[in-house]
């Protein structure tokens, strides 16, 4: 594995040269995001800037309404999240990297950080998957609420989020219990799967999970999704209600991130739960 950082823009992780694996952009947008997102065989999952949601990029993590300001689309009136420092890279093994960033989430009129923010990204390539840790600590600097737009035939999103490519053909998204979906809108659940046919070759096919923790808040969490037509899913905490924060409180969330080779079954997916689940803070 080689790891690059063009300091103050994007961080490479290769596990072949001249293909990068995926690539965080912290530097060039509103919000750091990664893309591209490749499974173990090379496939490119993501999607970036697409014509219908400029803002939607790959793997990001965001909140709709801060404050009652904007953070998840970016018009000319759009909180920002800022780095605060260089972010750190660690290399501890071969096939393993760890990146850990200081954000400040900075209110639109009037430039005041509203949350303080530290990301740890872990990731481990694997044979048939790669694995992702996402972690984050949001620290309010005031009394803080954090909401979304209600649900009627959309709304409910904001959290952790994924878009996926055009030339994916995701037919149902999977849910615990045996549950298969065209669209999640609100199912709870500790795990969510997308997976679907690629082009390319003798029918590669890949998927994408996101795994909820335990020890997160309203575990298990609600899903929101794109349907059939915008291959995009949301681990969306708030689909239900918003969440207030006094100021000092600290809310930590923590999610695991497959990114796989094939179309996974129930079984995988519980096993990877069931791993992520054991493993405490």
């Amino acid at each position: 594995m080689i790891v690059t950082h063009d300091v103050g823009k994007t961080i490479t992780v290769h596990r072949r040269p001249g293909e990068a694996a995926w690539k965080l952009d912290y530097g060039s947008t509103a919000k750091p995001f990664i893309h591209p997102l490749r499974t173990p065989a090379g496939q490119i999952l993501s999607l970036a800037e697409p014509h219908d949601h400029l803002w939607h990029r790959g793997l990001w993590f965001t909140f709709k309404f801060v404050n009652g300001d904007n953070f998840w689309e970016e018009n000319v009136d759009h909180g920002v999240q800022r780095i605060e420092d260089v972010p750190d890279i660690s290399h501890p093994e071969n096939d393993e990297v760890a990146i850990r960033m200081n954000l400040g989430w900075i209110q639109p009129r009037t430039g005041d950080t509203v949350l303080k923010e530290e990301r740890h990204i872990s990731y481990r390539c694997g044979d048939d998957a790669d694995t992702f840790d996402w972690t984050t600590s949001l620290v309010a600097q005031r009394n803080v609420t954090l909401d979304r737009t209600p649900y009627t035939t959309w709304g409910g999103y904001g959290g952790l989020s994924f878009r996926g490519a055009r030339g994916w053909a995701i037919d149902r998204y999977r849910l615990p219990d045996a549950a298969i979906t065209e669209r999640p809108a609100g199912q709870h659940g500790a795990w969510c799967d997308l997976s679907g046919k690629l082009d390319g070759g003798s029918e590669p096919s890949g998927g994408l999970s996101i795994l909820d923790h335990p020890e997160n808040i309203r575990y298990p969490t609600p899903w929101y999704a794109g349907g059939s037509s915008m291959t995009f899913i949301n681990a969306a905490l708030l689909f239900d209600q918003p969440l207030s924060l006094a100021s000092g409180e600290e809310l930590r969330l923590r999610y695991r991130v497959l990114v796989h080779d094939g179309i996974w079954e129930q079984d995988r997916l519980e096993a990877e739960r069931a791993l992520f689940s054991s493993e405490s803070s």
